[in-house]
């Protein structure tokens, strides 16, 4: 089981927000496989943690519902930009077509912009042949291609449907002066003896750790060191944060019991000089 941190709502919610805002783009360049890139490291007022709502999140909304939440709440907070609508369901009567998740006007620009978000946590497998595919889920249950993949040839082509171009004529928008664009966040994890490589495309800033098989975790068994395994919904959070901590001993049976679910977790070590680190053990 994951441990639940006793941060209050309100703490916990404003950490997870400032460290979605935080994160990097997973890309370096302005356009990648044939998609433009939004500027995912969008900055946002002091204030702006001020307009969140904590009743708009559940305890149980997933992390996927919160980025796209905080992204929001991001846009509104910034004058470059009219946030016009968010999360529209297009319909072919009762049958779901799928969703677009923000449509944007950029004031900079003086562009309406169909913005895609990802928020994405990946390792990196030297084992898989292809350089692009090795960035992968920690359950190996996604990718980072597939992901790419999806938006290409779902996400966008939904704009041009003609039951997306009737909604967006109710808006007063004509879907062919819209520019897509994805914004695509993202954590990611590599073996240790490549924690110094350039990586093709990808942004070094957005590493963050290393992962581990569970038999290679135990170096971290040493005198002074603190362990713990924040739920899926704060992985984003900075493990300077953490409440409660737990020894090696503690944290490797819990681990151990998470691996035999399957689960990959995403773990925040505090060392005895004040530090912090990050790293997922992998149950594969």
């Amino acid at each position: 089981m994951y441990y639940k941190n006793n941060f209050s709502l309100i703490n916990r919610v404003l950490n997870q927000f400032q460290g979605f805002i935080k994160t990097p783009s997973i890309f370096r360049n302005h356009e990648i496989f044939d998609l433009s890139l939004f500027n995912a490291d969008l900055e946002v007022s002091n204030n702006a943690s001020d307009s969140i709502d904590i009743s708009e999140i559940s305890k149980n909304t997933v992390l996927g519902k919160r980025v796209e939440y905080f992204f929001k709440v991001a846009v509104q907070a910034n004058e470059n930009f009219t946030l016009l609508t968010n999360n529209i369901q297009i319909h072919n009567g009762e049958r779901t077509l799928g969703e677009l998740d923000f449509i944007i006007k950029d004031h900079k620009k003086n562009q309406i912009l169909h913005v895609e978000l990802m928020y994405k946590f990946y390792v990196y497998d030297p084992e898989i042949p292809a350089e692009m595919e090795r960035w992968i889920g920690p359950n190996r249950k996604d990718t980072l291609l597939k992901k790419i993949e999806k938006v290409k040839t779902n996400q966008f082509p939904l704009l041009y449907t003609t039951e997306a171009e009737e909604y967006l004529k109710s808006l007063n928008i004509n879907s062919k002066d819209i520019q897509q664009e994805i914004c695509f966040k993202a954590t990611l994890f590599v073996p240790e003896n490549l924690f110094k490589e350039e990586f093709p495309n990808i942004n070094k800033h957005c590493i963050a750790g290393f992962w581990f098989h569970l038999k290679d975790f135990s170096k971290y068994n040493q005198i002074g060191f603190q362990f713990f395994a924040p739920e899926k919904q704060d992985w984003p959070i900075n493990p300077k944060y953490g409440e409660e901590w737990f020894s090696f001993k503690e944290i490797f049976e819990q681990l151990n019991n998470l691996h035999r679910r399957k689960k990959s977790p995403l773990l925040w070590i505090k060392k005895p000089d004040g530090s912090f680190e990050r790293l997922i053990v992998v149950w594969w």
